[in-house]
């Protein structure tokens, strides 16, 4: 896990701070890094990796 993630959005410090100038397709791209990372988190403390893993399939 990354350790500039803030624990309740999941997006990075940088991500935060772009977020009110970023355009809509900006912020989807930052929202799948956060379904992403939070994913993996899932992963990291045993749960739900299976449809984690058929999701990218």
């Amino acid at each position: 896990m990354e350790a500039d993630l803030c624990a309740g959005c999941f997006r990075t410090i940088d991500e935060i701070a772009r977020w009110a100038n970023v355009d809509d397709d900006g912020k989807r791209l930052i929202l799948a890094a956060v379904a992403q990372r939070r994913r993996g988190l899932d992963c990291d403390a045993g749960r739900a990796c299976k449809a984690a893993t058929d999701e990218a399939a």
